[in-house]
C-alpha cells in the first residue's frame, strides 16, 4: 500500500524521502508544474523588506535577487521550508511566520510595532500568478506600500501517472496528501479525466489546512483530515492518525 503525494517537483522528492524514512511506500503525482515568470524590477522604491509565501517564488528568480542586491534585505517568509530556500539563496535576515499567509501578515505588522521594520515602508512581494488571498491589499490597508511581482506560475498537469491510476484501480493507495487548494483542484480534475475519481475520493485525504480541505469536501470526499498546524510534520501526524483509524 502506498501514500500518494500530489506536491509539485522538486518539493515532492523531499516529502517522499521523509515518508519512506517513516516506513511508507510512496507514489508521486505532481499535479502542478512549476513555470518561472520573467522578473523585471522597474520600481524605484527603496524596499524595506521582502515578503514571500512560497519557496518557488524565490527559486524562480534567485540569480536576479543576488544580482540586484535584494538578498541584503530582511525577508519575511511563510514557513520553515521557504526559510531554508531563502537562506540557500543568500538571505541572512530571514523572519519566519507560522505557516500561512495570515501569520505572515501578522509577523510583518508585529515587526513594525516592535520597530524592527519601518512602519509604512515599501515591501516587495514575490508572488505566484494565482493568489489564495490578497496579502498585498491587507498590508496596504495597514499603511504599507506593497509592490507585487509575479515570479512564477503553477500550471495544472492534466494526467496522472499510469502507476497511480493502476494503484487506485487495485485499491493499492492508502491516502493522498494535499498541500494547496490549487493542487487539490488539479488532482480532482486529473482523477476525473482519468476515470478514477470515485476510487480516489474513497480514501483519506490529508490536507495541510482547512482551506485545502474545503476543496475535497466540496468534491464529495468522505474522509478529509486537516493538519493541526500548516506544516509537513503536522500533516504526517494527520496521515498516521488516518491510517490508524482505517486499521481499527
Amino acid at each position: 500500500m502506498s501514500i500518494l503525494v500530489t506536491r509539485p517537483h522538486p518539493d515532492n522528492e523531499a516529502t517522499a524521502d521523509n515518508l519512506r524514512a517513516r516506513g511508507h511506500a510512496v507514489l508521486l503525482a505532481p499535479v502542478l508544474k512549476f513555470e518561472p515568470v520573467a522578473f523585471h524590477d522597474e520600481s524605484e522604491a527603496g524596499y524595506g523588506a521582502i515578503i514571500v509565501t512560497s519557496a518557488n517564488a524565490i527559486r524562480a528568480v534567485a540569480p536576479q535577487l543576488r544580482d540586484l542586491g535584494l538578498v541584503e534585505l530582511p525577508v519575511f517568509v511563510v514557513g520553515e521550508h521557504t526559510a531554508a530556500v531563502a537562506r540557500e539563496t543568500g538571505f541572512t535576515n530571514v523572519i519566519v511566520a507560522g505557516g500561512d499567509a495570515a501569520s505572515l501578515r501578522d509577523k510583518v505588522m508585529q515587526s513594525a510595532r516592535e520597530k524592527l521594520l519601518e512602519a509604512k515602508s515599501t515591501l516587495l512581494y514575490l508572488a505566484g500568478a494565482d493568489l489564495s488571498r490578497d496579502l498585498g491589499g491587507e498590508l496596504g490597508a495597514e499603511g504599507f506600500s506593497v509592490v507585487t511581482q509575479t515570479t512564477y506560475r503553477m500550471a495544472p498537469v492534466k494526467i496522472l501517472p499510469r502507476e497511480v491510476c493502476d494503484g487506485f484501480a487495485a485499491q493499492g493507495i492508502e491516502a493522498v496528501l494535499h498541500y494547496s487548494r490549487r493542487s487539490a483542484r488539479a488532482f480532482l480534475d486529473a482523477a476525473r479525466d482519468e476515470g478514477v475519481e470515485i476510487s480516489a475520493l474513497a480514501i483519506p485525504q490529508c490536507c495541510l489546512s482547512e482551506n485545502v480541505a474545503a476543496v475535497l469536501r466540496e468534491a464529495g470526499a468522505s474522509q478529509v483530515l486537516v493538519a493541526a498546524t500548516p506544516d509537513e510534520n503536522a500533516l504526517f501526524d494527520t496521515l498516521e492518525r488516518a491510517l490508524r483509524t482505517r486499521l481499527a
